[in-house]
């Protein structure tokens, strides 16, 4: 089980079924929901400035196509922190985009461990919980 998983989605049935999906197989104690991703880039900001990174999640599900700022936009404001996230936190794109362009393109982001694809199913739960580097 994660202490803290953050969930980044434009839709709110998606971050329902999700957040779901995750508690009914016990992955993380708390979840934290954004709407969209200039919120969530500001939650995670201000948690590098308080130099405490102890507090960043340790799972974020991201979807790439949200509107004023999408996925790969965030992911881009979160390069320079890379080394920073690899070391306590995970990353797993989570979008309904089945397009190979962006799974190769998910590839050039180091911090990022996943794309998975939308509606988050049982097997990927529980094989997220047993995959190596991936348990806290």
């Amino acid at each position: 089980m994660f202490r803290k998983v953050v969930i980044v989605d434009d839709d709110e049935v998606s971050i329902f079924l999700t957040e779901t999906m995750l508690s009914v197989y016990g992955f993380g104690e708390e979840y934290k929901t954004f709407l969209n991703a200039p919120q969530a880039l500001s939650y995670l900001t201000s948690i590098f400035e308080g130099q405490s990174t102890e507090q960043l999640p340790d799972v974020i599900f991201l979807d790439l196509n949200m509107p004023f700022m999408s996925g790969w936009d965030f992911l881009n404001e979160l390069r320079p922190r890379a080394e920073q996230l690899k070391a306590c936190c995970k990353i797993f794109i989570l979008t309904s985009s089945v397009d190979k362009e962006e799974m190769e393109c998910a590839k050039k982001y180091s911090f990022v461990q996943e794309f998975l694809h939308k509606p988050l199913e049982e097997n990927e739960v529980l094989r997220l919980l047993k995959k190596p580097g991936t348990n806290p």
